[in-house]
């Protein structure tokens, strides 16, 4: 589980890449967690692996999705050769 919060930590596009290539590389299924407007519980910024925040900014939520989506896009392109990370 990765938990996104604004106090995890923030990463560039080509660390974030690194980490899908290990992910994958371990065959590893990975759950992204989005808190509401009031971020995660406890328990489950405790359960997570590794808290990734994108801002120290407060994002809405659907903002967020895009977000992630985009950033783990552009990792995944950089991971493949493609140019488009840039």
């Amino acid at each position: 589980m990765i938990a996104l919060d604004v106090q995890g930590r923030e990463v560039c596009t080509e660390e974030l890449s690194r980490q899908l290539a290990t992910w994958r590389m371990d065959g590893r299924d990975v759950a992204l967690l989005v808190g509401g407007p009031d971020g995660l519980a406890p328990r489950c910024l405790e359960k997570a692996e590794w808290c990734w925040s994108l801002s120290r900014l407060t994002l809405p939520h659907a903002l967020v999705r895009v977000v992630v989506a985009e950033q783990v896009y552009r990792a995944w392109t950089l991971m493949t050769g493609h140019p488009y990370h840039r």
